[in-house]
């Protein structure tokens, strides 16, 4: 009976805390965020125009796809495949404004972190709410790839 107590009691204040609000955030550098803002553009513009031959030139041979609702993708084809599928003229993206973050990995490249939101073409009425996404970009031979995604609902 004691232990259920002590569970319950922490629960009930861990909902009673407020929730954690981070520092505004300031880019480490603004050029390097310009950058990846400008790559998430051209990224969710093949996206939403179904461009998968560009598209594919974005993202790394080794790219991981992690969604919080249909699992893990590691193969580019397949990726590549499910957007044709399941997004090409169904789905279009937009960023939240001045939800991205970017910060430098040393001697890679970056993480992006923010907020969008999806429409479905069917459903214009209907909008998504803001979900998560981490994008981590991989800078090679004067080249911008994402090799990472996590994205969130």
């Amino acid at each position: 009976m004691i232990l259920f107590c002590v569970i319950a009691n922490r629960k009930a204040h861990a909902q009673s805390e407020p929730r954690y609000q981070p520092e505004p955030y300031v880019p480490e550098s603004k050029e390097l965020y310009d950058t990846i803002v400008k790559m998430d553009s051209l990224y969710f513009d093949t996206y939403n125009n179904c461009n998968l031959e560009k598209m594919s030139t974005l993202m790394a041979e080794d790219i991981e796809f992690y969604h919080d609702r249909g699992g893990v993708s590691t193969s580019k084809s397949e990726i590549l495949d499910g957007i044709k599928k399941n997004i090409c003229g169904k789905v279009t993206r937009t960023l939240t404004k001045g939800s991205v973050e970017v910060y430098p990995i040393k001697n890679y490249g970056a993480i992006e972190m923010g907020y969008h939101r999806f429409y479905k073409s069917a459903e214009p009425d209907e909008t998504s709410k803001d979900s998560k996404f981490i994008v981590i970009w991989q800078q090679k031979d004067g080249s911008w790839k994402m090799t990472r995604v996590i994205s969130l609902h």
